[in-house]
């Protein structure tokens, strides 16, 4: 078995990827590559595709670094501190944590989704990765931006991706998001969508333009085109599979 990778070429330094849905231990909405240990899969399976993906990326697992997000906007430094913790206590310090990063070589850094929007960012400048998880709810309260301002203050040289996530023809939302987006000063004409009687949300739009407010150019921004929701075949998708899921993992290594 070996993890079937989304790879993305950011730059000759960094190994960036998102895992498919193949080549791993699993049954049913979580076949059959999983890592994420919080959304009711086999703690077994977790453990044999860690293993796995930590194979295939030639690191050991306690290098392999995933917090339990909660669709806040918590940021972590992922430093030589944090690893030097026991692995108790590291956990403590992951959980509510939605972004993190680290200047550390050979660390591998990520973020959970499934529909939601994860974002890669890698700054050749300081040599600092980052991984950003972003609901709706993160997008909303600017994830990117608020982690962004802690990678550099000076991202033009900075690159990006933005992963495997729902697009604008599948996000339906509530009038309560719209309006929520429009109060935070959100471009509705270039990020909304009417669709019959319900409001669309493009999240990928949303992102890119913060990641543009940060100082990203455009040309340093890669969008892997892949929406999870008419993609779950490939990738996992809440919306489609159910919240008792697997989650792509996305992650970032400087090597």
């Amino acid at each position: 078995m070996h993890p079937q990778l989304l790879e993305y070429n950011l730059h000759p330094d960094v190994t960036a990827f998102s895992t498919m849905r193949d080549g791993g231990v699993g049954t049913g909405t979580y076949s059959s590559f999983n890592i994420t240990h919080y959304c009711g899969d086999s703690p077994e399976n977790v453990a044999a595709n860690r293993a796995l993906l930590c194979e295939k990326l030639s690191i050991d697992d306690t290098h392999l670094i995933l917090p339990h997000q909660t669709h806040g906007t918590e940021r972590l430094m992922i430093d030589a501190a944090f690893l030097a913790l026991d692995k108790e206590t590291q956990a403590e310090r992951l959980k509510g944590v939605d972004a993190i990063y680290t200047r550390e070589a050979g660390i591998c850094i990520g973020v959970s989704t499934a529909d939601c929007v994860p974002i890669l960012i890698y700054d050749d400048t300081t040599r600092t990765a980052a991984a950003i998880h972003a609901g709706w709810r993160g997008t909303l309260n600017r994830i990117v931006e608020k982690t962004a301002s802690e990678i550099s203050p000076d991202l033009t040289k900075a690159r990006a991706v933005i992963g495997p996530c729902i697009s604008l023809d599948a996000f339906e939302v509530g009038d309560e998001v719209y309006e929520a987006f429009s109060s935070a000063d959100f471009p509705m004409h270039l990020i909304a969508k009417r669709y019959t009687e319900k409001w669309h949300i493009d999240l990928w739009e949303a992102n890119r333009l913060q990641l543009l407010a940060c100082g990203l150019r455009p040309e340093n921004i890669i969008l892997s085109g892949v929406c999870t929701y008419t993609s779950h075949d490939r990738f996992f998708s809440a919306r489609r599979l159910g919240i008792k899921s697997g989650r792509i993992f996305n992650g970032i290594i400087v090597r």
